[in-house]
């Protein structure tokens, strides 16, 4: 059983049912696009006593948790209380996601290297505390955000005003760090810490990387520049450290554990950890996966990843263009028509994930600010842009937008 109903879920949906040992899929609560590959059962992911009845009546072998929300409310806890195997950590491990001031202090009191911070609990802390960093300077609301509660403030102005708008819950306010982002993807079981996947996202709404922080307008996977000598670092100096750590606290983490690094020149940084697949980074990662990926998942949740073979990727490229609806990240336009699916389908390797999605009266409409990921699949970047940007193309739909520059970054190197 899938929890959640997103475009990262339609993905894990999508390579689930792909999966050998995948002879049945349910997804609480789905959407049209999980419903091509799963039965859709209208649960809240996170009413934890109905997900656990629904599956013992189901008979359910192992639930995948999609979404960070059930995470944090400990939807995973009841679910291993229950004796139902269940990939995703409890709620304790949770908080390195849940709490960012929480994992600030885990890194510090375990060398892990990440940008300087202090944790306030008011704005007035917050703006006293300013003054110890230079600018530009990042503040992050302390809780769950859905990708959006960063600001990267270039002027005092612009923090100060940060700041005010988050009103007077807690925050962290961190030191700037300069280099390129990358996401790393590891599999861990307790203290058992692999490599999965490397992929880039873009955050910013606008072409050029400009306007407010989204959920992700596109990623593309592997990310070349998290070099196999990088990864390494990251996953002996950063990933298999935290993982040690909670181990020692009582609290092991068991799941997918996402780290997005800033690779600077000292090496990679820990910019914060997500307790889940990325959204839109699953949607690229997914179609590489090789092998059975249900078993894979299933040896995480019952503690036996150092006893099967490493993950295994396909040599291929792929990327995600995600089709939003028009005001997104704010007030995104609901019920648009969106038509010719199909068609951007017929491109070579691709394939059209629902993230915000619903059936309407007129047939599938927009729900969300985030309402499509087209990904495509290819021998090499440029091919997998190419065929992306070929799908986009074909659909119809009024009342969404993309960026059209998804890739920028590693097209710039492969042109040079």
């Amino acid at each position: 059983m899938l929890l959640g109903s997103g475009g990262r879920e339609d993905a894990l949906a999508w390579r689930l049912r792909q999966s050998p040992s995948c002879d049945k899929l349910l997804a609480a609560p789905g959407n049209p696009g999980i419903a091509r590959w799963a039965d859709c059962v209208s649960v809240d992911p996170c009413d934890a006593a109905k997900v656990v009845d629904i599956a013992r009546r189901a008979n359910i072998e192992l639930v995948v948790i999609g979404p960070e929300a059930p995470l944090v409310a400990g939807v995973a806890d009841a679910l291993r209380n229950a004796a139902i195997a269940v990939f995703g950590p409890n709620a304790a491990a949770a908080q390195l996601e849940g709490s960012k001031g929480f994992t600030k202090d885990l890194c510090r009191a375990n060398d892990i290297p990440t940008a300087d911070y202090v944790r306030v609990d008011r704005a007035s802390d917050a703006l006293a505390s300013l003054d110890r960093f230079s600018i530009p300077v990042v503040i992050k609301a302390d809780g769950l955000a859905a990708g959006k509660g960063v600001t990267v403030a270039m002027s005092r102005t612009e923090a100060e005003a940060a700041i005010g708008a988050a009103g007077d819950g807690p925050l962290v306010i961190e030191e700037f760090l300069k280099g390129e982002e990358a996401s790393l993807f590891a599999l861990v079981d307790g203290e058992t810490a692999v490599p999965l996947a490397s992929a880039q996202d873009h955050k910013r709404v606008g072409e050029g990387d400009t306007g407010p922080n989204t959920g992700g307008m596109g990623a593309y996977a592997p990310a070349p520049v998290l070099t196999p000598e990088l990864q390494r670092r990251a996953m002996d100096e950063i990933v298999r450290p935290t993982a040690r750590a909670l181990a020692a606290a009582g609290t092991p983490f068991s799941g997918v554990l996402y780290a997005g690094l800033m690779l600077t020149a000292e090496g990679p940084k820990l910019i914060e950890y997500n307790v889940r697949f990325g959204d839109p980074e699953c949607e690229a990662i997914m179609p590489l996966i090789d092998g059975d990926f249900a078993e894979l998942l299933h040896a995480v949740a019952t503690g036996r990843l150092a006893a099967i073979e490493p993950p295994r990727l396909l040599p291929k490229n792929a990327m995600t263009v995600i089709v939003a609806a028009r005001g997104y990240p704010g007030t995104p336009a609901s019920g648009g028509v969106v038509r010719e699916i199909e068609a951007a389908e017929q491109v070579e390797g691709v394939t059209v994930f629902h993230a915000g999605t619903a059936l309407g009266d007129q047939g599938l409409v927009a729900k969300g600010g985030r309402v499509l990921a087209v990904t495509a699949i290819a021998d090499t970047f440029a091919i997998a842009r190419a065929r992306a940007y070929r799908a986009v193309d074909q659909i119809d739909f009024a009342d969404g937008f993309h960026r059209r520059d998804i890739g920028w970054r590693e097209l710039e190197r492969a042109n040079a």
